[in-house]
């Protein structure tokens, strides 16, 4: 345009706006929903996100072996060590640096110290109860749970006595309430009774409270599967070589739901504080269900074979590991687990100390 006295004089030529080829607009959906549109970028996934994942979700188990300084890889877990009571201290206060607020205790048990009645479990100064008086003496604010059961102290393997071929209940349950004590006594802040006896939770209820120890909470494992994903474990606690037989008759059948359901609900009526579902990922279901019904607080263990599956596809290159570990622990929240018992724990903690965890 030209300016004359000052002022602009309009040019003759009219611009007119590029009108989109019809093209285009013919290649349009008339959709007024497009859900890609929240998952376009980075921020406005992170800012729809439905789950997340943190620290204090996790369970961090731990294998234990006696002696001193001894760190001894267990072959089926690739990265998951039997360790000893100075370790394990260790272990603990990089727990609470990495802000994992809760050890589970697992001990491999010399098989000198097995028999058939599992005594070593009552034993108050046995490997349990002393790495528990250790870890609460250099890092008392870290929570423990301790495994209540007697399959890592029984010459037979399984988590009860046994007469003639079958296993007593009742009678089991009365070793089990003197374990939760000792336990407790030592400093144990939950006990996790995993052997799947009928009232046991009721009876180590009343025996605590009956012993002062009302603040010690329970987290049963009240949707235990009899399944093939444990292999790993025993192979650590040492029971795969000792166990006769299976447990098919008192863990429970894996073709069954509402019997969690049962479960479940005569647990919390005996006076658990929270439940549990093993094993984790072929159980989303379980979890869900569970979560739903009771809305009560509901983990899920990420068992020694759900662990290694995804460590031998990822050391065979057939996975991301990194990218498997998360998915899959993603999972247990997205179906209504409030925590998940995790081998990955560690590196997942690692992993959100840097921001880098998705």
């Amino acid at each position: 345009m030209a300016i004359k006295y000052g002022r602009p004089i309009e040019s003759k030529v009219r611009v007119v706006p590029a009108e989109p080829a019809a093209s285009s607009r013919q290649d349009c959906l008339d959709l007024v929903q497009r859900p890609r549109r929240n998952r376009r970028t980075d921020w406005a996934r992170r800012m729809v996100r439905e789950n997340v994942l943190t620290a204090n979700d996790l369970i961090w188990p731990l294998f234990l072996v006696d002696g001193d300084n001894i760190r001894t890889p267990v072959p089926s877990m690739p990265g998951v060590d039997r360790i000893s009571l100075d370790h394990a201290v260790r272990e603990a206060e990089r727990a609470a640096k990495l802000d994992i607020p809760c050890l589970a205790l697992f001990p491999y048990t010399d098989p000198k110290l097995r028999d058939e009645n599992g005594t070593e479990a009552l034993n108050p100064d046995n490997l349990v109860c002393r790495t528990v008086r250790a870890i609460k003496k250099e890092v008392p604010d870290i929570g423990i749970l301790c495994d209540v059961a007697l399959d890592p102290y029984t010459s037979h393997g399984h988590d009860g006595l046994l007469a003639d071929g079958q296993i007593l209940n009742d009678e089991t349950v009365d070793v089990l309430i003197r374990q939760s004590i000792l336990q407790a006594e030592a400093g144990c802040d939950i006990v996790a009774p995993s052997d799947m006896m009928d009232g046991r939770i009721g009876a180590i209820r009343q025996a605590l409270d009956d012993e002062g120890r009302i603040d010690v909470q329970i987290m049963a494992y009240a949707a235990k599967y009899a399944s093939v994903f444990y292999g790993p474990f025993r192979d650590a606690v040492g029971s795969s070589t000792t166990l006769t037989g299976d447990k098919r008759t008192y863990q429970m059948d894996y073709c069954n739901t509402n019997e969690a359901l049962r479960e479940v609900e005569l647990d919390l009526e005996e006076g658990a504080d929270m439940v549990m579902v093993k094993p984790g990922l072929p159980y989303l279901d379980i979890v869900h269900r569970i979560k739903e019904t009771f809305a009560h607080p509901t983990f899920v263990y990420q068992v020694s074979g759900e662990y290694a599956m995804i460590m031998a596809a990822a050391g065979n290159g057939w996975l991301d590991g990194d990218k498997a570990m998360i998915e899959s622990l993603m999972a247990f929240k997205r179906a209504g687990a409030d925590g998940i018992l995790t081998y990955f724990a560690p590196r997942v903690a690692e992993k959100l100390k840097q921001g880098r965890l998705l």
